[in-house]
């Protein structure tokens, strides 16, 4: 029987530690912290089927003086941070190049089409069908302007990749949503996603399924992790010492700081999020992103949720949660958002990589090393589906779809 040790408790390290229990293997899972605590908690609790292109970074002049001056709410940054960002921003911007965008699109797009498809069982088996819904979720234009736009993406999107979406009136919208003061000029209503009222909860949920599959939960230091003389992998936790024939490092944000010592150094875009919940005197049926202001305010079991854009800051830097104050002002102009929960927001780091694409397959230069990250805005989404392409290449199935793109190498 193989074995391994897979660091990260988050949708990713989980969705592969599943995936490789299902194939036989002796798998123990590793983290600090219980799983979906992390980055998996604290999304928009969207499974975004429809997400078939990746997040590109503004190319036109508008886009990026706005971000520059402050006036977007898609990006907040702190100047004196920027240094340490200026290299991946630079592959983030170069790999936006339409031509290039293009390719890394149909690459994404395979990847996203299987997100519902490889959840599905996984949320029947863990019993979390009561957190789910199947309806999708709607993006608010403020402007006609903005609305002719949605539409004609939403058009094109359907026509390259057969997206379902329709197109509400302002007044469609309204009746959709009781609890709105304010539909502007209408909303794309996105069909196929499902959004989950409690990420974590899931997360969690299929932990305690891969423990039932017979996997191992520890907590322990991933910062430990070496190569013994023998080839093996070894990590300290708190039952002491474990060896394995294999390691995956699945940490999202943290997984570059733990793979410098054995030489390897990949480019990250780490874009910090915000989200908070509310005690609004109504709810929403479902998710809506307001597209003018870049956040997602989401019906949540703890409340409404506000999901905020990107923020681009130190990795220690305290939270200055700018775009969330933004948020709340804007989302208060569409309904009455009430009184926050918590008395401080949540914080966390996505993990993006400057082409878009997450890092998965056998690092280059050692036997035995799998790496599982990079997922950016959509760990949450795309955990089980690379995590069933990952353990395709590690049992040398062949993948379900063509992993070529998404290999480290192209990183070396």
């Amino acid at each position: 029987m193989s074995n391994v040790i897979v660091l990260g408790a988050g949708m990713a390290g989980v969705s592969i530690a599943l995936q490789l229990r299902k194939r036989g293997w002796s798998v123990v899972l590793v983290d600090r912290t219980e799983p979906g605590l992390e980055t998996s908690y604290g999304n928009a609790g969207i499974i975004q089927s429809e997400a078939v292109e990746p997040y590109a970074m503004p190319r036109d002049i508008a886009t990026l003086l706005s971000i520059a001056v402050g006036t977007s709410n898609a990006v907040h940054y702190r100047p004196l941070t920027l240094p340490q960002h200026l290299n991946s921003l630079l592959s983030y911007w170069w790999n936006s190049a339409p031509s290039r965008y293009r390719r890394i699109s149909a690459a994404y797009a395979t990847i996203i089409a299987q997100a519902t498809y490889e959840h599905a069982p996984l949320i029947a088996e863990a019993g979390m069908e009561h957190l789910i819904r199947r309806e999708g979720f709607r993006v608010l234009h403020r402007t006609q302007a903005a609305m002719d736009r949605g539409v004609a993406t939403a058009e094109r999107l359907k026509a390259e990749y057969g997206v379902a979406f329709k197109a509400l009136s302002p007044v469609e919208f309204a009746a959709a949503e009781p609890s709105l003061t304010s539909t502007g000029a209408g909303a794309v209503h996105w069909l196929a996603p499902w959004t989950v009222s409690d990420p974590g909860a899931l997360t969690a949920a299929y932990g305690q399924l891969f423990l039932r599959r017979g996997g191992t939960f520890v907590h322990g230091d991933a910062g430990t992790l070496r190569q013994t003389a023998s080839g093996a992998w070894q990590v300290t936790t708190g039952d002491g010492s474990i060896e394995a024939e294999h390691a995956v490092v699945a940490l999202g944000p943290w997984s570059t700081q733990i793979l410098a010592p054995f030489g390897y150094h990949f480019p990250m875009v780490r874009k910090r999020g915000y989200h908070r919940h509310y005690r609004a005197p109504g709810t929403l049926n479902l998710p809506i992103m307001d597209e003018a202001n870049s956040y997602v305010i989401a019906p949540m079991a703890k409340g409404l949720r506000i999901t905020t854009g990107a923020e681009l800051t130190g990795t220690e830097a305290l939270p200055m949660p700018v775009q969330l104050r933004r948020a709340e002002e804007a989302a208060s102009t569409i309904l009455k958002l009430g009184a926050p929960v918590e008395n401080r927001p949540w914080a966390g780091v996505r993990p993006c990589m400057p082409d878009m694409l997450p890092v998965i397959g056998r690092a280059p230069n050692h036997k035995g090393l799998w790496l599982h990250f990079g997922h950016g805005h959509q760990g949450f989404t795309l955990g089980p589906a690379t995590g069933r392409m990952l353990a395709e290449l590690m049992t040398g199935e062949k993948p379900y779809v063509n992993a070529t793109p998404f290999r480290p190498e192209r990183y070396s």
